[in-house]
């Protein structure tokens, strides 16, 4: 995942004559708090597209691998309350990663993006009590578990939530394939 980073960075020099330094700068400045606020900001003001905008607000808040170690991400995703969601966690990307040796984990402040050519699945323990996975489906019907996500993550069309105590389910296993194909 660092060197997608490292060449969307060389790629945003050539684009815009500036460097993500001086975007990070440019993010740092725009006294806008929200994520998604700042990046439609980026987006709006500077003509960026969503890709080089999320790259940037994710370097400016700490809160990708590009500025935290990946292992710190996941182990802080998972400390405390949320603790007891890591061994759901691990055995969905021990699933994923048997789906094929593309999968690449970009852990973020909060959840993990699972990655093939784009994304298309996140994992996310929301709560104590609620531990989320994002699909990539775009134009699937909700089915069983699976809703559409609404306004709960824009990178994901459907989320499956997962209560303490309870077991995903067989479907799940399904559904991640259906998005890991997509993505490829």
């Amino acid at each position: 995942m660092a060197d997608e980073f490292a060449k969307m960075g060389e790629s945003l020099r050539t684009k815009t004559g500036k460097g993500l330094d001086e975007w990070v700068a440019i993010a740092r400045g725009a006294g806008i708090g929200g994520h998604m606020a700042l990046v439609n900001h980026l987006k709006a003001q500077h003509g960026l597209g969503h890709g080089y905008a999320n790259m940037i607000v994710h370097a400016a808040n700490a809160s990708s691998s590009l500025s935290q170690d990946d292992d710190a991400l996941v182990d802080a995703a998972f400390a405390g309350a949320k603790a007891h969601w890591r061994p759901l966690y691990d055995r969905l990307v021990a699933l994923v990663q048997g789906f094929g040796s593309d999968v690449e984990l970009a852990p973020k402040k909060g959840y993990v993006s699972l990655r093939r050519k784009k994304q298309f699945a996140l994992l996310m323990p929301s709560t104590k009590d609620r531990f989320d996975i994002g699909l990539a489906l775009k134009g699937e019907e909700p089915a069983g578990r699976l809703e559409a996500a609404g306004s709960w993550n824009a990178m994901v069309s459907h989320r499956i939530r997962v209560a303490a105590g309870e077991e995903p389910g067989d479907e799940v296993e399904g559904w991640l394939r259906a998005a890991y194909d997509r993505a490829g």
